[in-house]
Order: C-alpha cells, then structure tokens, then sequence
C-alpha cells in the first residue's frame, strides 16, 4: 500500500520523509484515509516516548558492546498485546532480563546492555495478506496496532485508532519500566535471591549451584568493601521493537533541539526486519534518516554484498554502536552461512554489533497445530553464532531472544521439560511461540556455563568482580566456546 502523505500539521521534514515515494512493504490497508490522517495529525502533536540524550546514550553502550567491550542481552515479546500492559506483566518481562543480565555480566565479565522487546512491538510482518478459515477469508492479523486476533471482520478490520492506543499503552510501558529500575525493583541483591530461588527449584538447579555461589561470594565482597551503594539498586533497560508501520513511526520523529539531530522517538532502537530491509526500499530509507541505533534482521539467504550496501547505508560514518546486525538463520545453517557475512563487515570497517537471533530460524508446526520452537535448538544456534566468531576473532555481541516472564508453555524443553502435548495447556502468544521464565534463565546459565568455558581454555582469570565494572571499563571480552 502507498502511505498518506502526511497534513500540513505534520513534523515531516524531506529527509525524513523520502521514504514516502519508495516501494513500501508489509503496510495496512487502512480502510478510512481521513481516519488515519487525523491519528497520525495527532501523534505528530503528542509528546516523543523516548528523548535524543537516551539514544545517544544507548548508542554509546552499544559502541562498548561493538569494540567487544560489552554484550546485548535483547529480549521480549514476539509481539506485545494491548490487553498484555498491565503492571504485573511489565514487572515479570523486566524481571526475567535482569535475572538473564546479572549471571551474564558475572560470567562474561562485560556490561550487559539490556534492551526489551517492550513498549512498541506492536506490529507484526506476515507472510500472507489475508486468512482463510473454514472458507471465509479475512485479513491476517497484523498485530495489535493494526487489527484484532479474534477472527472476525471486525476484529481483523484495520483500525488507525488503535495507533493511538498503541502509544499511550507504549508511554504506560515506559514510565512503568522508569520506575521499576529506578525506584529500588532492579537491585542486584534482590535479583540474586530471585535467581537463587530459581537454581533451587529448578530440575537442572544442581548444573547451576557453582555459578549462583560464586555470584554469592562476590556480591558478598562487594558488601564488605563497603560497596553496597546506589550502583546496586539502579539499572538501565532501553526500549526497541521493529520499525515496521512507518506511517506510526514517521508522526514520532523529532528534532533535538540541542543537537539538531532527527530521532524516531517511538524507541531507543529500532531494527528493520527481514522482510523489509530491501535496500530500495521505504525501511532502509526511513532509519537512514534517523540517528538512534539501528539494527537489521539478516536471514539466511542475506547476500554479502547486499549487508555491504546496508552497512553503507545505515552506517556511513562507521560510528561504533550505530548498527546492529542480527543473524537469524536457524541451527543448520548459521555455521555455514555467517562467517561470509562478518568477514565481509569486517573488511568495510565497520564497527557494528553481531548479535543472535536463535528463535526465528527454528520455528516448527507441532502436531496440535501450534508452531513451536525446541529449547535445545535455540541453544545449538547460539553455540553456531558464538563458534563461528571465535573462529574468525570477532566479538558476538549479543542474542536477541523472544521470551516472557510468564510461565508459558509454546516452546519445548527446557530443565523443567515442555512437551508437545504441554503446547495447548498455556499457548498464549499473539504470534510466535516465546521461551517462558525458567527456559530464558536455562538459557541464561547455560550461555554463561560457555563463557567459563571459554575463560579456562584461554587461561584467563575472572574479573574481580564484574558486577560493578562501569561500561567503558577496560575489561578482558571472553569469546564463548561450544559446550564440552
């Protein structure tokens, strides 16, 4: 569909808004123009989400990630629900990246940058227009921004009034996610105990106890250096979801008025997804003309010189943190397939993230009906992702992983083992199947069970104690090895 242009009470600026007379993939068809011109009128008006000062602050973490100096823990929804923001839900996502980041960082010996899926993944690319169930054939579910789940003609009509909902539920998220880091909710003691908690229930508790005591021990040396300040009781969680409604996204760009730079305040960061990162076309352009940081989906089938032209052009100035560039190419092939890719990004220069996606290339239908992901194949990804830059010298920056703090049951296998005939008893994703609670901490424990590994085959000591190591600190960035 062709986009509106935007009315004369429109922030548009032309640099911002050339995307406007490019292809333009995977958009709505509004049924009622004058309805989305006045929605996207009044978004124009409304207050950003996020502010320039807190992009540039998470472009400078990602730029300590990119020099192999940090990791990207990235995580959340496949895609969030309108009727998902309430205060218990928000807590639980926020809790389970903490949990994942306090035995990362202590493992890695690196700042862990944590950035959710959150306040904003509204929107979802489908493969297919429409859907056809017992011969009636509806528009497909596009996420809750655009349309309903339930399927009906009235759910599945899409709606501009819910681009509104869709930002105040967005500014509820965020200044919920404010307080909680904030207000004393991330302290690190009481994220430790909550780990302990899960080592002693979990059925693979006994593989995780050396990690948790050794965590113990230098959260207590901390205490007894006298270290106990508000280093310990505040964090920060930034925001991202994919760019994919640029209509939504364009009546969000700001101007600072300090730097003069343009921001799509609708997030810190914000990546283009597989689908849409043709590199003629309206995403490519649009972020170009944005300073957050980026990122880019990069599949299996991505071309050396087509990641080339995206980091040209997403990337000019080869300004570290700027671009992040997430691998999604399924355990059977992302140890083949990647290493072409870093070394070509590598010769250019570019100083970018590598981060994991090891959820979207493992998907299967299982025999409910209920696509599924198997715990052990994300698992076997990571350990491709991280095999591949140890071979090639580089840094793997991150995963990016699709998780809830809920006690779902959509994927399978885990410690606490899912089965396929568990799928229908708690499937609750508006989308793709995510790892529940205790399967992102296996996760968790088992990538740092990899950097331990990695420590000793080098011969490196731990970092005393990387707990409170500011970012930028000179720090010994471990490659994680594969297990055994």
């Amino acid at each position: 569909m062709e986009s509106l242009e935007m009315d004369e009470n429109s922030l548009a600026d032309p640099s911002v808004e050339a995307w406007r007379a490019l292809p333009v993939a995977q958009q709505p068809d509004w049924p009622d123009p004058t309805a989305l011109r006045t929605t996207l009128s009044a978004l124009s008006a409304a207050p950003p989400l996020v502010f320039g000062q807190e992009c540039d602050t998470l472009l400078d973490r990602l730029g300590e990630v990119a020099l192999g100096r940090g990791f990207l823990l990235q995580g959340g929804d496949c895609a969030e629900t309108l009727d998902g923001v309430g205060a218990e839900s928000v807590r639980n996502k926020l809790e389970v990246l903490l949990q994942m980041a306090a035995v990362l960082t202590y493992a890695a010996g690196v700042p862990v940058v944590k950035v959710g899926r959150i306040a904003g993944q509204y929107a979802k690319p489908r493969s297919q227009p429409t859907e056809t169930r017992g011969g009636v054939t509806l528009p497909s579910y596009r996420g809750d921004a655009v349309n309903g789940l339930e399927f009906t003609a009235e759910a599945r009509t899409p709606d501009p009034a819910r681009l509104e909902r869709v930002y105040q539920a967005s500014a509820a998220t965020l200044n919920l996610l404010r307080a909680l880091t904030a207000g004393g909710h991330a302290d690190l003691r009481r994220v430790h105990e909550w780990n302990r908690d899960f080592v002693a229930l979990s059925a693979a508790g006994h593989r995780y106890e050396r990690l948790a005591d050794e965590i113990d021990a230098a959260l207590s040396f901390i205490r007894a250096c006298g270290m106990s300040t508000s280093a310990l009781r505040t964090t920060e969680v930034f925001a991202s979801h994919e760019a994919l409604l640029l209509d939504y996204e364009s009546a969000l760009v700001r101007t600072d008025p300090d730097t003069g730079r343009r921001y799509a305040l609708s997030g810190h960061l914000l990546w283009i997804g597989e689908r849409t990162r043709r590199l003629d076309g309206a995403h490519v352009a649009f972020a170009a003309g944005v300073s957050n940081p980026l990122g880019v989906k990069l599949g299996p089938d991505a071309a050396v010189d087509d990641v080339r032209a995206l980091v040209d052009r997403l990337d000019p100035l080869r300004t570290p943190g700027r671009l992040t560039l997430i691998a999604r190419m399924g355990r059977g092939l992302v140890r083949d397939r990647l290493p072409a890719l870093v070394e070509a990004v590598r010769a250019e220069g570019a100083r970018v993230v590598w981060a994991c996606d090891p959820m979207h290339g493992n998907t299967f239908t299982a025999p409910s009906g209920h696509k599924s992901r198997r715990f052990e194949d994300v698992l076997d990804e990571i350990t491709g992702f991280f095999e591949v830059h140890r071979a090639l010298g580089t840094h793997p920056g991150g995963v990016h992983v699709e998780l809830t703090g809920e006690d779902v049951t959509e994927c399978v296998g885990g410690s606490d083992e899912v089965l396929s005939d568990d799928l229908p008893l708690r499937y609750e994703t508006a989308c793709d199947p995510r790892l529940n609670r205790g399967q992102s901490m296996d996760l968790a424990f088992r990538v740092a069970e990899w950097f331990s590994a990695e420590r000793r085959r080098l011969g490196r000591p731990r970092p005393e104690p990387a707990l409170i190591r500011p970012v930028g600190a000179p720090v010994y960035a471990a490659h994680a090895a594969s297990p055994g």
